[in-house]
């Protein structure tokens, strides 16, 4: 009786870490940059349905995302320190059990984008199809984070589609500012695993931009928060925009610190970590909307 019913409990601890569950970095990523487009694009609060259409929508993608790429990756996976442990890659889950918690995961969020527009609802067709092709990139495109940027980016979309209707020029320099910021981050991401992908044949940043990586990374957050400042700025958002602005420079000098040896550890850290500058930018944008 103790097995069988230990089980079913074994089963979904694999699932839930399939869809890094207790890794939330990986979403939160994902949440800020598309929140601070809903307010940009509802000009301050967007209202409570959007609010949870959005935060559930992406959280469930993001999971999504995850077992497609351990379906796309689980034969290089054995080969990377970091992922050999991975249930499709160590072989706890079937690619077939994988693909049919992908499905209903995006199949819960699409049916959360239909209740919002027709227009957010056109979006939300490629964002599926980039998120499903991301991880195919590794094998041929020099830069792979750009597509990746691409399929994170389109949660913006959808959010000025939602509320507006369309996506105006605010929507997309939101959107180019959070290119780079994954550019970024994905770059310190993929500095980490750089050994273990030149081994097995992966193309990744980290590796096609060489000795000017840190440079690059730096460059593209500098980007990132340059454009987002000019973007505001008519918004008149006041002291919290520029706070929040300030502060994310802050984060930016300590990712130089952490990647500039470009140790596991330090590059780990930023990335995992790299999170809180979408969180800062997404409080000023808030806070001031709210006392506008």
């Amino acid at each position: 009786m103790t097995t069988i019913a230990a089980a079913p409990r074994a089963k979904w601890a694999l699932y839930l870490d399939l869809i890094r569950f207790d890794r939330p970095a990986g979403w939160l990523v994902l949440v800020w940059p598309t929140l601070t487009a809903l307010w940009v694009a509802a000009d301050g609060f967007p209202g409570w349905h959007l609010l949870l259409v959005f935060v559930l929508g992406t959280v469930l993608m993001r999971s999504a995302g995850c077992t497609i790429n351990d379906i796309a990756d689980r034969h290089f996976d054995k080969h990377v320190k970091r992922t050999t442990a991975r249930p499709i890659t160590s072989g706890q889950v079937s690619v077939r059990e994988a693909a049919g918690v992908g499905t209903a995961l995006a199949l819960i969020s699409l049916a959360l984008v239909l209740s919002t527009r027709w227009e957010a609802v056109a979006w939300a067709v490629p964002a599926v199809v980039f998120t499903v092709l991301y991880p195919y990139t590794k094998r041929f495109f020099a830069m792979p984070q750009a597509f990746l940027g691409i399929a994170f980016n389109f949660g913006i979309v959808i959010a000025f589609a939602a509320v507006t209707g369309q996506v105006g020029s605010s929507g997309w320099l939101l959107w180019l500012a959070n290119m780079c910021m994954v550019l970024a981050y994905d770059t310190e991401y993929a500095m980490v695993d750089r050994d273990d992908d030149l081994k097995i044949g992966l193309k990744t940043s980290a590796i096609t931009l060489g000795r000017w990586d840190v440079a690059a990374v730096m460059a593209f957050f500098v980007t990132c928060l340059a454009l987002t400042a000019w973007v505001l700025q008519p918004y008149q958002l006041g002291w919290p925009l520029w706070a929040g602005l300030a502060l994310a420079v802050a984060q930016v000098l300590w990712h130089y610190r952490l990647i500039c040896h470009r140790q596991r550890p330090g590059c780990f850290t930023a990335f995992s970590q790299s999170h809180w500058m979408g969180a800062t930018l997404f409080a000023g944008v808030a806070l001031g909307f709210a006392l506008r």
